[in-house]
């Protein structure tokens, strides 16, 4: 198990990274959009073949389509991976929804942010998704580094 997994977050130091969060998010976004939208070209394009019995296909134009849903791809894979090795969670990369574990009074909890959101708000057990989530309060706001 790596140790990045087992790192806690303090309120302050997850809303510190919101910033650097927030444009990895978007990078992963887009490229997971421009990945589904050449898949959509690609899908159509064989529907036409299909009905027409073959077309003219201008495969430079389609190789360069290909190409850039890979680099999207390829985009989309290291910003989550960036994500992953701070020690955040994303939950839902369609919404921009993140989890960050902090550790209060011995317990794990999970500070919960969801793109577009101005800050850390709100929080969820570990065991409880976004429809969980809670209000943060003094507690959780206090929580300090224990280690």
């Amino acid at each position: 198990m790596d140790t990045m997994s087992d790192r806690t977050f303090t309120l302050d130091e997850a809303q510190l990274l919101l910033p650097v969060l927030e444009s990895l998010l978007r990078a992963a976004i887009s490229g997971k959009k421009l990945m589904e939208e050449v898949e959509g070209e690609m899908q159509e394009l064989s529907h036409r073949i299909f009905l027409n019995g073959g077309t003219h296909v201008d495969v430079v134009a389609i190789a360069r389509r290909k190409a850039e849903r890979a680099k999207a791809e390829q985009r989309a894979k290291d910003a989550l991976a960036e994500i992953d090795s701070i020690g955040v969670q994303v939950k839902d990369i369609d919404i921009g929804l993140l989890d960050f574990p902090c550790e209060v009074d011995g317990k794990t909890v999970l500070l919960c942010w969801k793109m577009g959101e101005k800050s850390i708000t709100h929080w969820h057990g570990t065991d409880e998704g976004f429809a969980g989530r809670k209000l943060i309060d003094e507690r959780i706001a206090r929580s300090k580094r224990t280690n």
